[in-house]
């Protein structure tokens, strides 16, 4: 009998392990990709932005720590590349970030690719508690350009129509750079 209970007990355990890891998913830090992404906000995809890097790239702290973040399908002009000048409209845009993110609790839902090759998590940026798209809002009002070289396409058309608007109304750096 006892060696009955002991077996069911160490099914159940096993279960409950094989069930805690499924719903983990990748946890041990590697850059997995995967042909569908988390939508469902979790304690995993919920994180606390520290601080913004520039227009289109800012760090979060989650339950694993720090991360960089790079948004999906945006391309602001650079302020801190090495090596590179900061370009035209690029200390607006990383001010537009901070103003839209600093401070705030936001929502990850990642895509096909989860790492781009500087290991920063690629994401579609929900701002908690209102739901905002910031990759979307960046683009409607002119403070960067799609980033067209993804197989991330998730909220393409979202995007499309964000910049197709902007670049009509001459809104941000559609207006302010000439070589635009």
């Amino acid at each position: 009998m006892a060696a009955r209970l002991q077996s069911v007990a160490l099914s159940g355990a096993l279960l409950l392990t094989c069930t805690a890891l499924a719903a983990c998913g990748d946890s041990g830090g590697t850059a997995a990709t995967t042909s569908t992404a988390t939508t469902a906000t979790t304690a995993a995809n919920v994180a606390a932005v520290e601080r913004v890097v520039d227009g289109d790239t800012f760090v979060v702290r989650t339950n694993h720590g720090l991360e960089r973040v790079r948004l999906i399908g945006v391309d602001t002009p650079e302020t801190v590349k090495p090596k590179a000048p900061v370009e035209c409209f690029g200390p607006e845009a990383s001010a537009e970030a901070g103003r839209l993110l600093a401070g705030r609790t936001v929502r990850l839902e990642f895509d096909v690719e989860r790492r781009d090759a500087y290991g920063r998590l690629l994401a579609w940026v929900f701002r908690r508690p209102d739901g905002l798209l910031i990759n979307e809002a960046l683009l409607r009002g002119g403070w960067g350009e799609r980033f067209r070289n993804t197989p991330n396409t998730r909220y393409r058309d979202r995007l499309v129509k964000a910049e197709r608007t902007a670049r009509r109304e001459g809104a941000g750096l559609w207006g302010a750079c000439p070589a635009r």
